[in-house]
C-alpha cells in the first residue's frame, strides 16, 4: 500500500487555472495521478490539460462523484473558504500547498479540518509522492522518477526540498520509497510527525521511517514522544539539521515554525529525546543510508 495517495486516489485540483497548479497538473497526469476535475469560480467550462473546471466543489462532486482528494492552489486570502468547501462536501483528504496563509484563517482551517476528521497535509506543502501510483504538488520536479522508486521506506520532512533530497538519500543507499511527504514549515499544521508516523505504522508497505528535522518548534519532541509511548513500533531513522546554530544564538533562522524557547526546540534536545525513545539518529545527513542498512537488515 501506501499512506495518504495511492493508484485509486481521485484528485480535485482548487485552483486549477492558476499559473502554478496549471503548470503542476500536466506533471501529475503524466505521472499517473487520476485528474479528475478542477475548480476555480467563474472560470467553469474550461479545461486545463483536458481536465474539466467547474466553479463549485459542489458542481464537481455531482459529476465526479469519486473524488476523494483535493490539491488546493489557491491564494492566501481563498485558502480557508477553499477548505471549508471540499470538506463540506465530503472531500477527505487535502494537500495544501498555498503558503502566506493568514494565522487566524489557519486556526480556522484546523479546527475545521479536526471537526470533519479529515486529513489535511500543509499549509505550504510541497506535496505528497506514492512512488509509481500518483503526486499530488511540485514534489520531484517533472521527473519525480529520478529520485523516487517505490518501495518500504517512508520519508516525512516539514521542509520541501529536503523531503527530496532525503528521499535521493535513501535511494543512493539502495532502497524506495513507500510515500513521501512534505508537511509544511508553518506553525499550525495540519499533519504533525505523530500523524503521519501513525499512518505509516498501518502501512504494511512501510518497514521503515526517515524523518528529516529542523530547528525550532517542538514537532520532533512530540514525535519522540510518540514513539515512547510505543505507538509507532518501525524503525525510525533520524536527521536534525542546524545544530549550528546553537552557537549563533541572536541569529534567525528555519521556517516560521522554527522557534525556540529555552532548550526546547534546540536541535541537541530534539536529538536526545529521539534518542531516549529509540529513534536511529545520525550525525550527518548521508548517514541515514547506512542506518537504514543496519535497521533493515
Amino acid at each position: 500500500m501506501s499512506i495518504l495517495i495511492d493508484e485509486d486516489t481521485k484528485v480535485l485540483v482548487q485552483g486549477i487555472t492558476g499559473r502554478e497548479a496549471s503548470e503542476k497538473v500536466p506533471e501529475m497526469i503524466e505521472y499517473g495521478t487520476d485528474v479528475v476535475a478542477g475548480v476555480t469560480p467563474g472560470k467553469g467550462g474550461q479545461k486545463v490539460e483536458g481536465v474539466p473546471v467547474y466553479d463549485t466543489v459542489r458542481e464537481a462532486l455531482q459529476k465526479h462523484p469519486g473524488i476523494n482528494t483535493s490539491l488546493i492552489y489557491v491564494p492566501p486570502f481563498a485558502a480557508r473558504d477553499a477548505v471549508f468547501e471540499a470538506l463540506e462536501n465530503g472531500v477527505e483528504t487535502l494537500n495544501v500547498i498555498t503558503e502566506r496563509i493568514p494565522t487566524r484563517d489557519a486556526w480556522e482551517i484546523y479546527e475545521k479540518v479536526q471537526e470533519y476528521d479529515a486529513t489535511m497535509v500543509g499549509p505550504t506543502s510541497v506535496g505528497i509522492i506514492s512512488p509509481g501510483k500518483a503526486k499530488l504538488g511540485p514534489i520531484g520536479g517533472n521527473k519525480p522518477e529520478r529520485v523516487y522508486r517505490e518501495g518500504k521506506v517512508g520519508v516525512i520532512s516539514k521542509s520541501g526540498g529536503m523531503t527530496t533530497e532525503t528521499s535521493w538519500v535513501v535511494r543512493q543507499a539502495g532502497y524506495g520509497v513507500s510515500t513521501a511527504a512534505g508537511l509544511g514549515g508553518d506553525v499550525i499544521a495540519g499533519t504533525a510527525f505523530e500523524d503521519a508516523l501513525e499512518k505509516f505504522e498501518e502501512d504494511d508497505q512501510t518497514e521503515a521511517v526517515v524523518l528529516f528535522g529542523e530547528l525550532g518548534g517542538t514537532y520532533e519532541e512530540k514525535a519522540a514522544e510518540f514513539v515512547e509511548k510505543g505507538e509507532f513500533t518501525k524503525p525510525l531513522v533520524v536527521y536534525i539539521t542546524g545544530k549550528f546554530t546553537e552557537d549563533m544564538p541572536e541569529k534567525k533562522y528555519g521556517h516560521a515554525g522554527a522557534i525556540i524557547r529555552g532548550d526546547r526546540g534546540k536541535p541537541s534536545h530534539k536529538e536526545k529525546a529521539l534518542k531516549q525513545a529509540g529513534a536511529h539518529v545520525a550525525d550527518v545527513h548521508h548517514e541515514i543510508g547506512d542506518m537504514l542498512d543496519n535497521v533493515l537488515d
